[in-house]
């Protein structure tokens, strides 16, 4: 370590000198299903059991750019996440929680744009001042292409619609995490923790890229770039994950990029802990799972956590297991005493020689990428997702060889499983959905929506910064569907070879 002190570049130990002496990581527990309604309850709960920030889940449909009633999104809607298809449904999302007294995550990609202008609308009308909302959009194309799959347009119009949202958000939302770089679903799709590192920090430079090339200077929209990391079952490996990817970045933002701000090299991420290794069997072991993954993030120095339901591997966490699991974070930051020093290992000869062996191995693979010509290009060339299928079939290999075991999987199984109560979707609840949506298309002024949806189709025809279009098409009552839509008429939508 040099004698590094954590708050001092590389930032290594963490990017605060004090780390959770001053403050503890954001409580956060990724919630939505059904209608708007419905996940307003479960957010109103878990605000009052503790949370300390939203964390939006958005079902499929949505995720995709269809509105409830579309013939594709039978069967899908609430399911995975809430159903968001208007202004309308954002207001009932939120109705009664202040958004300039709280900091939210929504965990979306291809419709980010739109959801953060519905947001914003929502505040605008709650009368909040825009330049103090808090919060991020996952907005994170390029990993949806490596590793999930929820992916509208083709990269290079969807980069476009990016980089519009980090010019327009640095004016109008200065407080607002514009993009959330993601390797989260990289890992949960089987990749190693070194090519974690390695594929999100390699988005990560192709954002960045894209943005100057788009006439951004870095330290104008470095500072509001954030990550998401996953929290896995290795233990130490996981703490020095975290310390390799802070360092690497750091150096990447000084040396590649020529930042001057000291924000723009600090890496804020937020972790999950790992839904890939829940079991549906004994499923009440889950628990200890998630407790040791997320005192893994909090060694490696979070800044905010999701712990996931010991239920997940069943079905929607139910309230119980939702609390469980804010429980378990409670606990780590109130019981343990963690909080009481910053990078508890550092000094560790394990734990520093295995920093040291994830950012080499990192680098290696971002140099490889470049080579290539950068990640758009590695990623049309199917370089990365190649690289992750081979880890997840390994991995897979060894578990069915038994050289790596799954408890209650593979080894120490249970004969007699008691059955675990388990959250159960109303099955009407998609017929109340589009219904509505029908009812707000029926009662809207449709001349401002074609107005709205016109100059849109304008803008993403020639160069002008989608984003006021956008948010003045939400204002008038456009759907997430129509506008996307009418993006999808100008950029077409990816097919993957």
């Amino acid at each position: 370590m040099n004698g590094e002190r954590p708050g001092e570049f590389p930032f290594t130990r963490g990017i605060y000198s004090d780390m959770y002496r001053g403050r503890t990581w954001t409580m956060r527990q990724y919630a939505g299903f059904g209608t708007a309604e419905e996940s307003n309850r479960r957010y109103r709960y878990l605000l009052s059991q503790g949370i300390t920030g939203l964390s939006v889940a958005f079902d499929l449909p949505t995720q995709m750019g269809m509105d409830s009633d579309h013939s594709l999104a039978a069967g899908e809607v609430g399911r995975a996440g809430v159903a968001i298809c208007s202004l309308d449904d954002m207001e009932r999302l939120l109705d009664g929680i202040r958004l300039d007294q709280i900091t939210t995550s929504m965990t979306i990609n291809s419709t980010a744009s739109i959801l953060l202008a519905l947001y914003v609308s929502v505040a605008q009308r709650q009368g909040a001042n825009l330049r103090k909302l808090s919060g991020t959009v996952q907005n994170d194309i390029l990993k949806e292409y490596m590793a999930r799959g929820t992916y509208i347009y083709p990269p290079r119009p969807a980069m476009r619609i990016i980089t519009d949202m980090f010019a327009w958000a640095g004016a109008e939302l200065p407080e607002w995490n514009t993009i959330s770089i993601s390797g989260y679903h990289i890992r949960e799709a089987g990749s190693t923790a070194t090519q974690e590192v390695a594929f999100t920090l390699a988005n990560a430079i192709a954002y960045i890229q894209a943005a100057i090339d788009a006439g951004l200077t870095v330290d104008a929209f470095a500072p509001r770039l954030s990550f998401f990391f996953n929290a896995h079952n290795n233990f130490l490996e996981e703490i020095a994950k975290y310390r390799a990817a802070r360092r690497l970045y750091a150096h990447i933002m000084r040396e590649r990029f020529g930042a001057k701000n000291p924000k723009s090299a600090m890496l804020r991420f937020h972790a999950q802990t790992a839904g890939s290794t829940l079991t549906a069997q004994q499923p009440d072991v889950n628990v200890v799972r998630v407790a040791l993954q997320a005192m893994a993030a909090v060694l490696g120095g979070t800044q905010s956590l999701h712990t996931n339901g010991r239920d997940e591997a069943l079905s929607l966490p139910t309230e119980e297991a939702a609390r469980l699991a804010l429980r378990t974070q409670q606990i780590i930051a109130n019981e343990t005493g963690v909080t009481s020093v910053a990078d508890p290992f550092g000094g560790s000869l394990y734990i520093e020689n295995l920093t040291d062996e994830i950012e080499r191995g990192a680098r290696e693979y971002i140099d490889r990428i470049d080579a290539m010509g950068g990640t758009l290009a590695a990623i049309e060339a199917g370089f990365v997702q190649s690289e992750i299928q081979n880890a997840a079939y390994a991995f897979q290999q060894a578990v069915e060889h038994g050289e790596q075991i799954v408890v209650g999987v593979n080894k120490f199984r249970q004969a007699e499983e008691h059955p675990l109560a388990t959250f159960k979707m109303d099955p009407a609840i998609e017929a109340a959905q589009v219904a509505r949506l029908r009812e707000v298309r029926a009662s809207r002024s449709q001349s401002p929506v074609n107005d709205a949806l016109a100059s849109l189709e304008r803008a993403a025809r020639a160069s002008d910064n989608l984003m006021p279009r956008i948010l003045a098409a939400c204002q008038a009552m456009a759907t997430v569907g129509e506008i996307s839509d009418r993006l999808r008429a100008v950029f077409g939508e990816y097919r993957e070879a």
